[in-house]
């Protein structure tokens, strides 16, 4: 058996499975592609992740499209992170070009250009349906863990969570918060001291500092109702197709911070909300994080470790999550290991560095007798790339280099009027664009600022007054009364003891009593 029938048979016997699937490419050994030696992707594997990498130009994006849109026909939901802004054209089907057609004939299959059904949502207030959480929501260890805390911090945290608890106070936005850590150090001191012990004004004063970081990139826009439900992430159109639902992110790479913030609070909702799923012929919902390194490079060792927690566990609610990155270095090892589906495009090696880190990254793939593998990854053409993934018994399928299928959706952006279309007519948009801004902690402790200055000021009113009746009592002797100043005229008293010596007399000769001469 020659080379290439060894290759066409392994091929076809690794990557044809009874259960659901979709096309990725055609097999491709040296330059050539096997014509109808298909690689198939099974859907049941991919809640155990995946990566797509490769250096700029070399199809990431192109890849992410592929494999969401053939999701949606297969009735898997997904969720894209579109950071660079090109990933909208999926709402719309592909023009036709020979190219494509030269493509699909090499591979072995027709090519049908088709729109899947997208949601546009977005984060930072862009056109698209608003994505916001609670502060409650995250909840105190979360919420410690995004402000990178140390542990007296976070206990200060905990403690400002338990007092809204207990005193019905709803923690919605970050002014929420702002206005408990401010009511715990004045008013509310002695208190939240009497109940919770004493509280470092210090450790108070960095928690509010890392606050106003998390301001300073936009998270304001972020916190605060309407609540996004991730169940709306999972669902279908009246075809019976996964929704593709895109977060419009372009602005976003100078907020590293809220973009990994943002990221883990959608997992952690996810893992919370979504049942235990076990193995299913197909995920219920599959992520792809765009630009993956803005998650890593800028997350705290505390968020980094809670991502892969998530990671290793999420799998078991049926959902997916896909890596997009220039280098698989950019991941994590811990994480790496956990990616069932690898899809590598070319790497470049400019300088030594990059040529160490080929080598490395050669190493992530299963060993091959058909591949110099280091070799090929520079070699790589636009549109193909080394794949490997995990096969219903989760074992690594062989690594194969893939001529990719082309798109059947646009290659390129919406126009703005396609792009306000589809918000106009979106449900979600409906359901989450308006503005709520009920009573809250904020609210309800400013009444109780209000009123407690009110009645120190009442207080206050009071004692001045009863200083001044003091003062005023001290300043001005008591004026006599009439009877008094009649009694103590001098004439007055003359009279009276005119009057009072002859009444003795006339008394004395009453009884009988004579005055000696």
């Amino acid at each position: 058996m020659s080379k290439i029938e060894s290759f066409r048979q392994e091929m076809e016997t690794s990557y044809t499975f009874t259960e659901p699937s979709f096309v990725l490419g055609g097999a491709m050994l040296g330059e050539e592609t096997l014509t109808n030696t298909l690689v198939r992707i099974p859907l049941g594997t991919l809640n155990r992740h995946g990566l797509i990498a490769g250096a700029t130009g070399t199809g990431k994006t192109k890849t992410l499209q592929i494999i969401a849109e053939q999701l949606s026909r297969e009735g898997v939901p997904s969720l894209l992170m579109d950071i660079k802004g090109d990933l909208s054209g999926i709402a719309a089907a592909a023009a036709p070009h020979p190219k494509i057609d030269e493509r699909h004939a090499l591979i072995g299959i027709p090519f049908t250009a088709s729109a899947s059904p997208v949601e546009l949502l977005s984060l930072t207030g862009q056109d698209g349906a608003r994505l916001r959480a609670t502060v409650v929501e995250f909840g105190p260890v979360l919420f410690s863990k995004m402000l990178d805390l140390n542990d007296t911090q976070g206990g200060i945290v905990a403690v400002a969570f338990k007092y809204a608890e207990d005193n019905d106070l709803p923690l919605l936005d970050l002014k929420d918060f702002r206005k408990i850590l401010q009511w715990l150090t004045t008013e509310g001191k002695k208190e939240v001291e009497a109940e919770y012990g004493l509280l470092s004004t210090a450790s108070t004063g960095a928690i509010m500092r890392k606050i106003v970081e998390l301001e300073s990139q936009g998270a304001e826009r972020f916190f605060g109702e309407v609540s996004f439900d991730v169940e709306d992430l999972t669902r279908l159109d009246e075809l019976g197709r996964g929704m593709v639902s895109v977060i419009r992110l372009t602005d976003i790479q100078d907020k590293p911070k809220l973009f990994s913030t943002f990221m883990l609070q959608l997992l952690a909702e996810v893992y919370a909300t979504f049942p235990e799923a076990g193995d299913l012929d197909r995920p219920k919902l599959v992520i792809f994080i765009d630009e993956a390194h803005l998650v890593f490079n800028e997350a705290t060792d505390a968020l980094l470790d809670q991502l892969q927690s998530i990671i290793k566990l999420i799998r078991s609610k049926g959902v997916g999550i896909f890596f997009v990155t220039q280098n698989p270095a950019d991941i994590p090892s811990d994480v790496l290991g956990q990616l069932g589906l690898k899809v590598q495009h070319a790497l470049r090696a400019f300088t030594a560095k990059d040529r160490k880190a080929i080598k490395l990254a050669s190493e992530n793939y299963p060993l091959t007798e058909y591949y110099n593998v280091d070799t090929v990854l520079t070699e790589l053409g636009t549109g193909e790339a080394f794949v490997t993934a995990l096969d219903r018994k989760g074992r690594p399928t062989p690594l194969v280099r893939t001529m990719l299928r082309a798109p059947e959706s646009r290659m390129d952006i919406l126009s703005a009027t396609e792009i306000a279309s589809l918000v106009r007519n979106s449900p979600l948009a409906r359901k989450y664009n308006q503005d709520v801004d009920r009573e809250s902690a904020y609210e309800i402790l400013e009444k109780k600022l209000a009123a407690a200055a009110q009645l120190e000021h009442r207080e206050e009113m009071e004692k001045q007054k009863e200083k001044a009746r003091k003062t005023t009592s001290r300043a001005a002797p008591r004026e006599k009364s009439i009877f008094e100043q009649v009694i103590n005229n001098t004439t007055t008293r003359q009279i009276g003891r005119t009057v009072a010596r002859e009444f003795t007399r006339g008394l004395l000769g009453v009884l009988g009593i004579k005055k000696r001469r």
